[in-house]
């Protein structure tokens, strides 16, 4: 049920993905687009897209510029605002999918993508409910507790040093997203080398690397400033209850602070427990409420007096 696809953003890179059909469809079905978090590919969320589909829900499921089996021209750089600008790229495409009901498009997110999915729920109208598992709130709170004063100090001085080499036409600084020793990392403090290899076997396109920029370009993001925005569209947030890489308490601060209609689902774990030791709690969850709210949507145009 899993087709390879690919589109072209606006100013012309290729994305590579891929799109899974609702199954046992018998009208166009709704579509929830996805993308993957901080440094992540898609291989690693096959699972929600699968349980998704076979939802009656069709999936698109790609890869971010610059990662796996998309194009671009720096590899390994995140840029939030280019990300968001890509997904939106994405939500268009989606239009032109067989058997797609494109008034009912749903976002998902998790992590770094789940800023971008309340980014999208308060500035896409095209966008009818929206997911943000495990969200990136603040990245300036993030990066604040992830880096002592001294080592954000020595982070200032490399990113103009990366920023100045850059312009005279040197490659771009990398570092490593996590390490297994104390030096600077996008996503500190250390982990194991299992925790590693564990990511590289997930998916063989993931690469422990990111851009330095990326992390400082992290730290200008702020989701949670417009989350007041997404208004009437419906919001479910995901939260870890013992999550360091997107403080739980920066996202029920959020939480609190979103419009109705919304719903808060929260596990007693870390950020990464999300897709694996509680994916039977997250994944139901999100699958519902898709369900409910892209579902409602049409039995309620199709009543009485309401406009199509």
């Amino acid at each position: 049920m899993r087709k390879d696809i690919e589109f072209r953003t606006g100013d012309g890179v290729i994305l590579r993905g891929w799109f899974y059909e609702a199954r046992n469809a018998t009208a166009p079905a709704p579509i929830v687009v996805m993308a993957h978090g901080y440094s992540g590919v898609k291989g690693s969320l096959t699972k929600y897209a699968e349980v998704f589909s076979a939802s009656g829900l069709s999936v698109l499921l790609y890869d971010h510029r610059g990662f796996g089996s998309s194009d671009g021209a720096i590899r390994q750089e995140i840029d939030p605002y280019q990300q968001v600008s890509d997904m939106r790229d994405a939500i268009t495409f989606a239009h032109t999918l067989p058997g797609v009901d494109a008034s009912r498009i749903g976002v998902w997110g998790s992590s770094f993508a789940g800023g971008h999915a309340i980014t999208l729920g308060a500035t896409d109208h095209r966008v009818k409910c929206v997911v943000a598992q495990v969200p990136m709130i603040s990245g300036h709170e993030t990066v604040r507790r992830m880096f002592l004063a001294n080592r954000a100090a020595k982070l200032d001085k490399l990113f103009t040093e990366d920023r100045l080499a850059r312009m005279n036409g040197a490659e771009p600084k990398r570092i490593p997203v996590f390490s297994t020793e104390d030096e600077i990392c996008s996503l500190p403090p250390q982990v194991s080398d299992r925790f590693i290899k564990a990511s590289e076997d997930e998916d063989p396109l993931w690469k422990n690397e990111v851009t330095l920029r990326s992390l400082e370009l992290m730290g200008e993001y702020e989701p949670g400033a417009i989350i007041h925005l997404v208004e009437t569209t419906p919001i479910l947030m995901i939260v870890g209850l013992k999550d360091t890489v997107t403080p739980a308490d920066v996202a029920l601060d959020a939480y609190n602070r979103a419009l109705e209609p919304k719903k808060l689902m929260t596990y007693p774990g870390g950020h990464f427990a999300a897709y694996y030791q509680f994916f039977e709690q997250t994944c139901p969850a999100a699958r519902d409420w898709f369900l409910q709210h892209l579902a409602a949507e049409t039995e309620q145009a199709a009543l009485p007096g309401k406009a199509a």
